[in-house]
């Protein structure tokens, strides 16, 4: 597969936002681990407020990164872009103005699964990467598109059922799109996407349990 750009004008990208934007990085950080924090609590007030997190991260990845920085590099960011703000609709208007998402400490293989994708998109993912050898500035940080994907499917995986399956389209589809991410440019993390795309289609599934 051909891309319009070349791995190094890919990293070049993560280095000017990360540059551009610190010290967010960390404050998106805060944000991932309160909605944790939020599931664990009972209540609308905490499920609009897990929501409402969703929904500004995946604006910010959507207006931010794509249409910001990655737009000049491949107009694709573009489409990305939109995509990206439509799920931050989809959990303000499921979560916020119309909750009917209601998280929950579950049991079983959807804490486990769920706490999984979590903890790899915060902690094993920047550890890959530098492991691969793309350090900060460098590298792919948390609030991006892929990180933030696996993040919300492991957070998805704590609706109580049932729940509508919408706010799980767009974490899914992105997972699909970002995979090439692991295969041509040098992101071998993003492989963890392939599972977190087929367990989000469970979730979408299996929504009744």
């Amino acid at each position: 597969m051909q891309l319009p750009f070349t791995e190094d004008q890919f990293f070049s990208v993560f280095k000017a936002y990360n540059e551009s934007v610190w010290p967010v990085q960390m404050a998106l950080l805060g944000l991932a681990v309160t909605a944790l924090c939020c599931v664990f609590l009972k209540g609308r007030k905490a499920d609009a407020a897990i929501a409402a997190i969703l929904a500004f991260l995946w604006l910010w990845l959507g207006a931010v990164y794509h249409l910001t920085f990655f737009y000049p590099l491949n107009t694709a960011a573009m489409a990305f872009g939109a995509l990206s703000i439509t799920g931050s609709m989809i959990f303000v208007w499921s979560g916020v103005l119309y909750p009917e998402l209601r998280f929950r400490p579950v049991r079983g293989i959807r804490a486990y699964v769920g706490l999984a994708f979590i903890l790899f998109s915060l902690v094993v993912y920047p550890a890959a990467s530098i492991y691969a050898g793309h350090s900060f500035p460098e590298m792919p940080t948390f609030g991006l598109p892929c990180p933030t994907a696996i993040f919300t499917i492991g957070v998805l995986s704590f609706l109580e059922p049932p729940y509508p399956r919408l706010p799980i389209l767009v974490p899914v589809i992105w997972s699909f799109v970002g995979l090439q991410a692991a295969f041509f440019l040098g992101v071998p993390q993003d492989t963890a996407l392939l599972p977190a795309g087929a367990w989000g289609i469970w979730l979408a599934v299996r929504n009744s349990e």
